[in-house]
């Protein structure tokens, strides 16, 4: 079973939204339905960028560095070379 890290943006104001999820398309069809009370007033979202983990926890690890970064540019970065 495949874990993913993934980073959405909105189409509203260009925002990210880092997450980990095993399902993606799943994730990213209750992101746009307004099932998570952050993302639900930026939608449309759309996938910019993903990895793939293993294990779980090496998705939750990936997703906190991320997090850590919040910085637009350094994201851009990572999106653009994957």
């Amino acid at each position: 079973m495949s874990y993913f890290t993934y980073i959405l943006q909105s189409t509203i104001d260009y925002s990210f939204y880092i997450g980990y999820t095993q399902n993606l398309e799943k994730r990213l069809n209750e992101h746009n339905a307004g099932k998570s009370k952050y993302t639900s007033r930026k939608t449309p979202w759309k996938l910019v960028y993903f990895e793939t983990f293993d294990l779980k926890r090496d998705a939750i690890i990936r997703e906190k560095q991320l997090k850590k970064y919040r910085n637009t540019k350094y994201l851009e970065k990572i999106i653009n070379h994957k």
